[in-house]
C-alpha cells in the first residue's frame, strides 16, 4: 500500500510553532487515495523541508491557523477572493498561482476569439490572444456553437483540427476533427451551457510531435528555471499516458535560460514559453505564480510544414514538480551548483524497481489496482 502523508500532527501552542506548510486539495478532482494526490502531498512535504517549516498535512479551511502558512494547492486558485480566504496574498505564500477569474488558468486564454464581438466570459482579455499569436499554434477560442463552426470552416482548409476542452489535464478531453460533421457530434455532446461557461479551443493538429516542458519555480528565495522533454509510457490497460519528464534545471528565471547555449529547438520552445508567460502576466492584472510550467509542441501539420507553439500553461503543482523540488534541494545544499538534470519517472509494472538513491514519491496501486511507482532522480552531469 502507498505511503500517503496527509494527516496533520497534533497542534502545539501557537507561540511555540514554526511557520507551516499545508497541502490543500482544491478543485475536488482527487479521491483520498488517488496516486496523483499522494505524490503531490509528498512534494508538499519536501517543500516544507526546503523552507525549514513544519509540514502539517492537509489544510482544513474551517480551522484557520494563527501562524504563517505556506500553501501547496492541487489547482490554481481561481480568484483573488479565494486566495485571501486562504491567507495567500503573493507568490511567497504558495507553490502555484492565483488568477483573477477561473477561465484564466485554462487553455482557453491561448487563442483569440473568432470575431471581436464574439461572446466571452467577464474579464476576457482580447489583448492576450493577440500578444500570444506568435507563441501558440494557429487557433481560436469559442464560447458558442456558431463561433465553433465559423472557426472550423476557416481552419479545416489548412488541415485537421484538434478540439480541446480547456480544463482537460494530461491530454484528456481532446479530439481530432477532420470534417464539420465530426465537430457537430462533439458540440452536441458538449452542450450549449457547458460551452458558454467553459469554452472550447480549436487548434491546428500536429503530427510527429515533440513536447517540451519549460518553466520556473521560486521557493523561499531559491529561483530556478528549466527546459526538458516529456516521456510517454503505457499503463496496465495498454493506454499511452504521461511517463515522466527529464529537465535541465538552472538557477535564475525564464529569461536567464536564453543566455545558455541551447539547441535551436529548445531555444525556440523557451522563447515561445517566455512570450506566453509575459502576455498572461501583462493581460490579466494581478495574476501571480511561484510555479509556472508551459508545454510547447513542435511537429508538422497535415501538409508537412513545421509548426510549433505553447499548448497550455500550468500555474499549480504538476507531474514535474518532484523534479523541480529535488533540483531546489540540490541548489540549497551546494551554493556553487549552477545546473542539474532532474528527472521524474512513472512506471506501471508489478516488478518495477526504482534505481538506488532515487526519491520515491509513490509506490502503490494505480486507479485500476495495478502497481505504479513514481520516483525522482537528480544528476549533476546534465549531459549524462
Amino acid at each position: 500500500m502507498p505511503t500517503v502523508v496527509l494527516a496533520a500532527p497534533p497542534r502545539r501552542p501557537a507561540a511555540a510553532l514554526r511557520p507551516e506548510v499545508a497541502f490543500f486539495r482544491s478543485g475536488g478532482r482527487s479521491g483520498p487515495h488517488d496516486h496523483d494526490t499522494a505524490a503531490k502531498a509528498r512534494v508538499a512535504q519536501s517543500i516544507a523541508e526546503l523552507l525549514g517549516w513544519e509540514f502539517v498535512g492537509e489544510l482544513d479551511p474551517a480551522l484557520p491557523s494563527r501562524r504563517r502558512t505556506y500553501l501547496v494547492p492541487t489547482d490554481t486558485l481561481p480568484s483573488f477572493a479565494d486566495a485571501r480566504r486562504l491567507g495567500v496574498r503573493g507568490p511567497g505564500d504558495l507553490f502555484g498561482g492565483v488568477v483573477p477569474q477561473p477561465f484564466a488558468s485554462t487553455k482557453v486564454i491561448s487563442h483569440p476569439l473568432v470575431r471581436p464581438d464574439s461572446p466571452a466570459p467577464r474579464g476576457w482579455s482580447a489583448a492576450c490572444g493577440r500578444q500570444m499569436q506568435g507563441a501558440v499554434l494557429p487557433g481560436y477560442s469559442v464560447f458558442t456553437a456558431g463561433d465553433a463552426r465559423i472557426a472550423a470552416m476557416q481552419m479545416l482548409q489548412r488541415g485537421a483540427i484538434r478540439l480541446k476542452d480547456p480544463a482537460g489535464v494530461g491530454g484528456v478531453g481532446q479530439w481530432v476533427v477532420r470534417e464539420l460533421g465530426e465537430l457537430e457530434a462533439h458540440l452536441e455532446r458538449f452542450g450549449a451551457e457547458r460551452l458558454a461557461r467553459h469554452g472550447l479551443v480549436l487548434e491546428r493538429n500536429l503530427r510527429h510531435v515533440t513536447t517540451y516542458s519549460v518553466g520556473c519555480v521560486e521557493v523561499g528565495g531559491l529561483r530556478a528555471a528549466y527546459h526538458g522533454t516529456q516521456d510517454l509510457t503505457h499503463n496496465h490497460q495498454g493506454h499511452e499516458v504521461y511517463g515522466g519528464s527529464r529537465l535541465v534545471v538552472s538557477r535564475g528565471g525564464l529569461e536567464d535560460l536564453l543566455c545558455e547555449a541551447l539547441d535551436p529547438g529548445v531555444r525556440r520552445a523557451v522563447e515561445q514559453a517566455l512570450a506566453f508567460h509575459r502576455a498572461a502576466m501583462t493581460c490579466f492584472k494581478g495574476l501571480f505564480a511561484s510555479r509556472c510550467n508551459y508545454d510547447v509542441a513542435q511537429g508538422t501539420d497535415d501538409d508537412g510544414n513545421p509548426c510549433c507553439g505553447v499548448l497550455e500553461q500550468s500555474w499549480r503543482i504538476g507531474g514535474a514538480s518532484g523534479a523541480e523540488a529535488a533540483a531546489l534541494h540540490a541548489f540549497q545544499a551546494d551554493p556553487a551548483l549552477a545546473r542539474v538534470c532532474a528527472s521524474t519517472c512513472e512506471r506501471y509494472a508489478d516488478d518495477a524497481q526504482p534505481p538506488p538513491g532515487a526519491w520515491v514519491l509513490y509506490d502503490g496501486p494505480d486507479s485500476h489496482g495495478g502497481r505504479l511507482v513514481k520516483f525522482v532522480e537528480v544528476n549533476r552531469d546534465v549531459d549524462a
